[in-house]
């Protein structure tokens, strides 16, 4: 059997790893093996970064909530244990949202889980 030599795949691997590096200081963008392990970790980061961005938002958007069930006299726990309790089935992000631009709705929506607590 002929002999298959490996070169034009380890150059198109380099070349995807030396394109992702782009931009990179130095060796990181240059050299392959410094470039690769670089690379890797960026991308380990990116993924981590994608799931922690959710999270970020999730605290931000329970801080709005609080801030602003505060001001209509209820905390953030009860505020949502009232909503549970009458069913209302609005997310915080939308509850968030309502509480910087609605202030009125949201006040009514306040009403409503303080109706269901008493």
């Amino acid at each position: 059997m002929a002999r298959v030599k490996g070169g034009m795949n380890a150059k198109k691997k380099h070349k995807r790893v030396l394109k992702l590096a782009k931009g990179y200081r130095g060796a990181r963008s240059k050299q392959y093996r410094v470039a690769k392990q670089s690379v890797m970790r960026a991308l380990t980061s990116s993924y981590e970064g994608r799931k922690q961005r959710k999270r970020q938002y999730r605290r931000l958007w329970i801080a709005r909530i609080n801030a602003a069930a505060r001001m209509n006299d209820i905390s953030y726990s009860k505020l949502m244990y009232g909503l549970k309790l009458a069913g209302a089935d609005i997310n915080r992000k939308m509850l968030a949202e309502m509480a910087i631009s609605d202030p009125e709705g949201f006040a009514a929506v306040v009403a409503v889980a303080k109706s269901k607590l008493a």
